[in-house]
């Protein structure tokens, strides 16, 4: 059954559409990996910048004896220009304290202790601030000018909040402004190198399926050098290649049909003849008893070469259905179709162990070995009395590959002809008259149970090897 035609998929599913979304999908990843450091520096060149004006703070409480001596508006100005509502300035084991005549009542309080500037903590109070809503006391710790002093400055956490939030709005901004902007780019510089190519591949593959027959749909390959380019030429000589194939196909099929129509009409007629000749031989005439046995076989031979044509034609391809089957009483009945069963001369030995079991479909099997042992016993026959003990043996083993059937005769052996034509239709016959249609349909059944039917070396006769791959044999 033929399946249904594929269609290019619609503008929201294609390769553009990916292309782009993978673009600004990895420009954001990376933009995302380049905010949580720059972020986190951000807070840290902040507070510092906050920290320095405490230190400026607490050089002039350091040179002033008496704090509460220093001019209100002089501290309120120090304080201001920190933000802060107050500092504190500690040094061997004093501290002293300016803050903000109308500074506010402390809320919840956090910590900012500049003194420890790992990338771990340093990003981690990036997001505690982002995530705190700026509503909390910000104590800023940091180390004085003076040996063993440190500043410590509480401020509200709000502005930082602030300008941390815009700072990340911006880089959010530009980051998509980046990604949209090199989206694009790429998009177009894409497009015109693979994926506008690939849809003219794309579209050429669908519709030279729906028509193969039709010339000029073979795609013209361009002239690029790339994989791309290979891909162009490899698909216009593999369309060219299928174009032909089927004219051919179509002219073979046509002359099979007539020539089969001539082959039926030959048989009826070489059947008609053959009743003739039966009553020809009852006559008691000495010269028709001398001339009719080969008047006879010249037409069983003919008939039977009608008959196995007619049978070719109609040679199905249908794919092996494989199931477990006894190999020991499969070989018995083909022996038996075969015509070997009570042969008055001829040997047939099944050497095949009793118990072993092969995956394979049963009745095309069965059609192989027919074949094989048909030809067999024939080549037997025609060599008559020059092979003394005509016998055919099937055996089969085990294999590191899979399993192997051999069918073995001591017959004459294949003439050179036979063997340079071996498996061709028509043409690899060892018996005068033959069609060598048989290897020809055992090969097929072989080769679509995923095997090889080969000639093998024999020592005396004629010797085909069956190779199964290892699926075919039930353990």
């Amino acid at each position: 059954m033929r399946a249904d035609p594929q269609v290019l998929p619609g503008r929201f599913r294609g390769l553009s559409v990916k292309l782009i979304a993978t673009i600004v999908v990895v420009i954001l990843a990376a933009g995302i990996a380049i905010y949580v450091p720059s972020i986190a520096t951000f807070r840290v060149n902040w507070l510092d910048d906050r920290l320095r004006v405490g230190v400026v703070a607490a050089r002039v409480l350091d040179a002033v004896p008496d704090v509460m001596s220093l001019p209100r508006n002089l501290t309120d100005r120090l304080l201001t220009a920190a933000g802060a509502d107050a500092i504190v300035y500690r040094r061997e084991g004093q501290s002293q304290l300016i803050e903000l005549a109308d500074a506010p009542t402390p809320r919840e309080a956090v910590t900012a202790d500049m003194r420890q500037r790992d990338p771990f903590t340093v990003i981690i109070g990036a997001f505690d601030t982002l995530l705190s809503g700026g509503g909390r006391t910000l104590r800023i710790v940091g180390a004085g000018d003076a040996e063993e002093s440190l500043v410590e400055l509480l401020m509200p956490e709000r502005p930082l909040y602030v300008e941390m939030v815009a700072y990340s709005r911006n880089i959010l901004v530009l980051s998509f402004i980046i990604a949209g902007i090199t989206a694009f780019v790429l998009y177009v510089f894409v497009s015109q190198l693979f994926i506008q190519p690939v849809e003219r591949l794309t579209r050429n593959i669908l519709a030279f399926r729906q028509a193969p027959e039709d010339g000029t749909l073979i795609i013209t390959p361009s002239s690029r050098r790339d994989e791309i380019g290979i891909l162009e030429r490899e698909l216009a000589a593999m369309e060219a290649e299928i174009y032909s194939m089927l004219r051919q196909r179509r002219h073979l099929a046509d002359l099979g049909l007539a020539v089969a129509k001539i082959n039926h009409d030959l048989r009826n007629t070489l059947t008609s003849a053959q009743l003739l000749s039966d009553q020809v031989v009852a006559l008691d005439d000495p010269k028709i008893q001398r001339l009719a046995p080969r008047l006879v076989n010249t037409l069983d031979k003919a008939i039977g070469f009608a008959q196995s044509v007619l049978d070719y034609g109609r040679e199905s391809a249908t794919p092996p259905r494989p199931a477990p089957v006894d190999l020991n009483a499969l070989v018995d009945d083909a022996a038996f179709d075969a015509g070997l069963a009570g042969h008055p001369s001829i040997v047939f030995t099944n050497d095949v162990p009793p118990d072993m079991q092969a995956n394979v479909d049963a009745a095309q099997m069965t059609r192989v070995l027919v074949n094989l042992v048909k030809n067999a016993r024939e080549a037997l026959e025609a060599a008559g009395s020059r092979v003394s003990s005509p016998r055919i043996a099937v055996a089969a083993e085990e294999m590191s590959e899979g399993m192997t059937i051999s069918v073995t005769d001591n017959g004459p052996g294949l003439p050179p002809r036979a063997r340079a034509n071996l498996f061709v239709a028509f043409e690899g016959s060892a018996r005068a008259g033959g069609t060598g249609l048989g290897l020809a349909i055992a090969r097929e059944l072989t080769e679509g149970h995923g095997g090889r039917l080969l000639l093998a070396d024999a020592p005396e006769g004629t010797r085909f090897d069956i190779i199964l791959p290892a699926g075919a044999l039930v353990r």
